[in-house]
């Protein structure tokens, strides 16, 4: 997690100019046991540019990705 961590925020830093720290210092991993936690989860996740005050809503972040089926 840590070499991700940093090579994503090294991209991060060079494309935008943003000023450290990108990342927490530790981080918590969840299994998504369920269809109701994965989609609670995206939406937490997708909400976190407007908590930061980037954007004013989650659909004018142009990273967002999308939500699909949980595959086993």
């Amino acid at each position: 997690m840590a070499g991700f961590k940093q090579w994503t925020a090294k991209g991060i830093l060079r494309a935008t100019g943003a000023t450290p720290p990108l990342w927490q210092k530790e981080f918590f991993d969840h299994v998504l046991r369920s269809d109701e936690s994965y989609e609670s989860k995206w939406h937490y996740v997708r909400e976190n540019p407007v908590q930061a005050g980037l954007v004013s809503t989650a659909d004018d972040w142009p990273y967002g990705g999308e939500i699909g089926p949980i595959t086993r």
